[in-house]
């Protein structure tokens, strides 16, 4: 009886230290992410076909990797702070220009 009371305590402490060096590791890889998220912007217009990270506000899709079409003025990648306008993009979406009340669309 006394073993089988030492195996599950030994049990509940491997459950609760695993737990912990869980919670430490999901802490610093977050910081991590964060430190990293902070060295780059979003770059509308430069994304190829399925290779977006996101897409603007008016986009007709969802998120990451959706976008149908390369260079989607809607569509953003993350790239290092700095480089996005190097690059050819611009860091807020480029709305296309509404149509005239006259214009009809093909």
């Amino acid at each position: 009886m006394k073993d089988q009371r030492t195996a599950i305590q030994n049990t509940i402490h491997a459950s609760i230290a695993g737990l912990l060096a869980l919670g430490i590791a999901a802490t610093a890889s977050s910081a991590f992410a964060a430190d990293e998220a902070g060295a780059k912007e979003k770059c509308f217009g430069i994304a190829e076909a399925g290779k977006n990270d996101c897409g603007g506000t008016s986009s007709k899709h969802a998120c990451a990797g959706q976008s149908k079409v390369s260079h989607d003025p809607d569509s953003f990648k993350f790239v290092a702070k700095g480089s996005c306008e190097k690059m050819g993009g611009k860091l807020s979406a480029m709305h296309p220009m509404p149509a005239a009340k006259g214009d009809k669309k093909s």
